[in-house]
């Protein structure tokens, strides 16, 4: 690790246990945004408040070097009770940092720190602090704000903590890290009537039943083995008396996917089952469907790159191959944008668990999850190390 950041590893702890204790939801990021700038400006960085509504980013500029690279590090909390009673819990009610991104600034605002006191780089780095993680797409209105058009980078970089994989290593793949995240709505219109006289009917609740049955069959029967798709229906709304077989129903939720391929196919094939279903029982069926981010996918030569720079840092062993999960991740609508890579920075097994915890296991949006402090020193060397070798090196 870089000696003067494991020396002020203290100071940025207290950092990220303040962003604990006032967690701000998606696009409301205000006190946040205004503490990332505020150190950042104290350091000497210029800074640009209001990217995206309430996204901030750094810029820091060395020598000549034409060689750019982004860091982007996320802001915002879940709607999640906190169950932690340890003092820097919450004290915004219904809100809480359950998923590490108080961390995550942190580590990025320790290597800002670091980068511009030492002026061991030639070219510019882009320090982008990320509203609206969370189902926000604060990366999409970052990127409408123009971020790559007013602060251009050659590649772009996010990092993110993961419960289970040691303090100490990283895990990274090229290709797809996480899934397309989609979701729909269908509604099922059919014909309202007695629960004792179905016959005058049509009843909503059953089509909508044999359509939620038939969505199975396009992932065991219609998707080919080698590809992982996940469909869930998460949510049914229907009816308001025992007596009464109400007119319509609503299905709604959820398909995880690792290529657009796959995602525009069981699209369609949804869509199909729908209408024919549908219609095969005299009701009217619509349906939505969401594309609320693609797939998360890494670009060879960056994880490549970035893989050399980790094991220099910790050594081979500690450099592990990631299995993607079906979670999802808005830093995908930049890599669709940039060059890049997505990674994993060991959390731990939970062994930083101290008094006040609550009894949950600290996993990702679990209400008596925790960042592990220990990773702040660690990350923040790597985005350091990252963009010293980023700007040192020829273009790919």
């Amino acid at each position: 690790m870089i000696r003067d950041i494991e020396d002020s590893a203290a100071e940025f702890m207290a950092i990220r246990r303040d962003l604990h204790a006032h967690p701000e939801l998606s696009f409301a990021e205000e006190r946040t945004a205004s503490r990332v700038a505020e150190l950042l400006e104290g350091w000497g960085i210029p800074v640009v408040r209001g990217v995206g509504r309430t996204g901030v980013v750094g810029i820091l500029k060395r020598g000549q070097g034409k060689r750019t690279i982004g860091l982007r590090a996320d802001m915002d909390a879940l709607p999640v009770e906190e169950h932690n009673r340890f003092d820097h819990a919450s004290r915004n009610p219904g809100r809480m940092h359950a998923c590490g991104h108080d961390g995550h600034t942190a580590m990025l605002l320790a290597a800002a720190r670091h980068l511009a006191l030492h002026a061991e780089f030639d070219g510019t780095i882009v320090l982008i602090f990320q509203p609206a993680e969370e189902g926000g797409t604060g990366a999409l209105a970052m990127m409408a704000d123009g971020l790559f058009e007013r602060f251009p980078v050659d590649a772009v970089f996010a990092a993110h903590n993961w419960p289970g994989l040691p303090v100490g290593s990283f895990a990274v793949s090229p290709g797809p890290m996480m899934a397309s995240c989609n979701e729909f709505t269908i509604n099922v219109h059919g014909k309202g009537a007695h629960a004792a006289m179905p016959d005058q009917g049509i009843d909503a609740i059953q089509v909508a039943f044999q359509i939620g049955t038939a969505l199975q069959t396009i992932v065991s029967r219609n998707v080919k083995p080698s590809e992982s798709v996940v469909l869930s229906i998460t949510q049914v709304h229907a009816g308001d008396a025992l007596n009464v077989l109400p007119d319509s129903c609503q299905l709604r939720g959820t398909v995880r996917c690792f290529s657009v391929q796959a995602r525009d196919f069981v699209e369609a094939r949804m869509r199909q089952l729908v209408q024919n279903i549908g219609a095969a029982h005299g009701a009217r069926c619509d349906m939505e469907f969401k594309c609320n981010c693609p797939p998360t996918t890494n670009h060879p030569a960056e994880t490549a790159f970035l893989q050399d720079v980790l094991r220099e840092l910790v050594g081979p062993t500690n450099v592990r191959t990631f299995e993607p999960t079906m979670s999802a991740e808005d830093f995908s609508f930049m890599l669709e944008a940039k060059a890049g890579c997505y990674f994993m920075i060991g959390n731990g097994d939970g062994d930083h668990r101290h008094a006040g915890h609550g009894m949950g296991p600290c996993m990702l949006h679990n209400p008596s999850f925790d960042f592990n402090d220990a990773l702040i020193p660690i990350g923040a060397s790597a985005w350091v190390r990252l963009a010293q070798a980023w700007l040192s090196h020829e273009k790919m």
